[in-house]
This record gives structure tokens, sequence and C-alpha cells, in this order.
């Protein structure tokens, strides 16, 4: 792969994440405020689990990018700052859009260093699309006990049952 592919490939990803974020927004808002403590079983992680995870995961991956290497993981407790969906939104939106804009001013050879954490070895620009994965997969859980905390479901990829898009 040449530079310039990994940055062609590096702004499809960057446009895919920078759109996510609205969408996560709404998950993190559709939050009851008090049924943060909500699992749905006990070896789950509650939903100010994900809250904090998701947050401070994302942008650890999307650091990483930029540095060229993994740090040792954050911490994800409530020692991170964030005690609930408000304080997650607010750092998402400011982080993320912060890491995106360095993401976009990177030259396309950055994506293609290789990063290193425990026994995975990836191009940067795989770190990238792992993100989105990450992103996805963790908001998803986070989805799925709304309606069981009493909050209704936003649009994440169209529809849900709870709001309709009109025509």
């Amino acid at each position: 792969m040449t530079p310039q592919d990994a940055r062609t490939i590096a702004d499809f990803l960057i446009g895919n994440l920078e759109m996510e974020i609205g969408t996560t927004v709404n998950v993190f808002n559709a939050v009851p405020p008090d049924r943060q403590a909500y699992r749905p079983d006990a070896t789950t992680r509650s939903a100010i689990d994900l809250l904090r995870h998701i947050t401070v995961e994302d942008e650890w991956l999307l650091q990483s990018v930029i540095d060229g290497a993994f740090t040792p993981p954050p911490d994800d407790s409530e020692k991170c700052g964030v005690m609930n969906a408000s304080d997650a939104v607010a750092r998402y939106q400011a982080r993320m859009s912060a890491l995106i804009a360095t993401l976009r001013a990177m030259p396309g050879d950055a994506y293609l260093k290789m990063l290193e954490f425990g026994p995975m070895k990836m191009p940067a620009i795989q770190v990238l699309a792992m993100t989105l994965r990450h992103s996805a997969h963790h908001r998803g859980q986070l989805s799925t006990y709304l309606r069981s905390m009493g909050a209704r479901v936003p649009a994440i990829y169209g529809p849900s049952g709870d709001v309709r898009w009109d025509s």
C-alpha cells in the first residue's frame, strides 16, 4: 500500500468516525440519569461503565494512531471523570472532534506505521478501522439496555421501534 492509498482509506474512515459521533451522542443522551447503574446481568458492564469505556477507549485508540504507538489503556473507572451521560457527551464531542482534526492533518505515510499492543501488530490505518468497530460494538451494547431502563432507543442506522423517520 502506498502513502496515497493509506491517505485515501484514512479519509474514508475518518469521515465515518466523524459521522458516528452524532449517533453515539444520541445513544449517550438516551441513558436515563437515574438508571446509569443498570446492567442486564451481573457479568455485563453497567450503563455508566459503557459510557466511560466508549468515551475513553475511542479517544485512546485515536490518540494511539496520532502518536504512532499505543500507551497503556486508559482507566475507564470513575477516576476518568465521566460521572454521567452528560459528562460523556461533553468529553466525547470535544475530544473526538479535536482528534479527528489532527488525524485529517496527518500525512499518508503515518497511517502505514506499525503499532504494537501486546501480541497485536497492525498498521495505524487498521487501528482507525478498529476504532469504528469498537465504538459500534459497545454503543450497540448500550443501546440494548435502553428499553429495559425505560428509555427510548434513538435512530441509529435507520428508524428504531421508538423513533420513526418520516418520508
